[in-house]
């Protein structure tokens, strides 16, 4: 049993000719203690392995999108996420019910049947009597925990930078993966991530190589470990350095930064939140924010 679960959910669910993607699990204490780490492939064993790892109490957040209810379009959210954070450069995938990308919504689906409770707000965090489940998203966490540094935009530990050569763009990776790294262990945080106390998570220190999918999948599990994190963070400060995206509306849809409002549009009214599901779950993310970044002017 653990306190905190993070989940780095892959988006791809494989087919009959493909397996599904890895997906970075991470179990975490209350005093940043790893637990235990690791990968699984598809919703079965994901969902198998946070359920031989909850206690009475344990809060998971998984990097996927979990409550769908828009036909078309960007849930409000994942809008919001691009609205607040993007002078750091962090945007959201797009997730809507045509959408591929199910895994998390089939995921949640499992645990729900697991009796494991989804939560959307601090307050419903906070009282919470079983575990529990939210979505995050490890970019919001990196630019919006002050501690971390990454005053100008994100890091680039992810995707290659397709503006530069490849050879390059891989370097600057390799290097961006490994000082995030280092921050993490080195900055002081409350509450603590202790990376070094799980030998998985400990070899997150190596230096990172060059060759793509063993760069990916010591990403998964860093992210694994963001998400577990950002529960644990999300635990500790709730409301005073947490926001829940998608709970309220967001921008006016005419405003000067819309095309509308540059062919002379006035006014403006703000898009609504997303329609809750048939259980009563509203779609949002979980996102540390700086003072700038929160709120519709944020």
């Amino acid at each position: 049993m653990s306190d905190y679960l993070g989940v780095d959910l892959a988006w791809g669910l494989g087919t009959p000719h493909r397996p599904p993607n890895e997906t970075g699990l991470v179990a975490m204490e209350a005093d940043g203690t790893v637990t235990d780490a690791g990968w699984a492939r598809g919703v079965d064993a994901v969902a198998a392995w946070i359920t031989a790892h909850v206690g009475p109490r344990t809060l998971i957040a998984v990097d996927a999108s979990l409550v769908v209810t828009n036909p078309t379009g960007i849930r409000e959210a994942e809008r919001q996420v691009g609205q607040r954070y993007g002078r750091w450069k962090v945007a959201a995938n797009p997730t809507n019910l045509a959408s591929a990308a199910s895994a998390g919504a089939r995921l949640l689906d499992v645990l729900t049947a697991h009796g494991i409770g989804y939560v959307s707000s601090t307050a419903a965090m906070r009282a919470r009597t079983g575990p529990a489940v939210f979505e995050c998203y490890p970019y919001t966490t990196l630019v919006g925990v002050e501690e971390l540094g990454y005053d100008v935009e994100r890091p680039r530990y992810k995707r290659l930078d397709l503006r530069i050569p490849a050879a390059e763009a891989r370097t600057r990776r390799a290097a961006a993966f490994d000082e995030l790294v280092r921050r993490l262990r080195e900055t002081p945080l409350d509450p603590p991530l202790l990376l070094d106390s799980h030998p998985l998570t400990a070899g997150l220190a190596d230096p990172s190589v060059l060759h793509g999918p063993t760069h990916k999948h010591r990403e998964d599990l860093l992210d694994g470990a963001l998400c577990a994190w950002t529960a644990a963070f999300w635990e500790r400060h709730g409301d005073d350095r947490v926001q829940v995206l998608g709970a309220e509306p967001g921008f006016p849809t005419d405003t000067a930064a819309t095309p509308l409002a540059r062919r002379g549009g006035t006014g403006g009214v703000a898009p609504p939140t997303d329609a809750a599901d048939e259980a009563g779950r509203q779609p949002v993310v979980v996102a540390p924010a700086r003072p700038s970044q929160r709120g519709p002017r944020g």
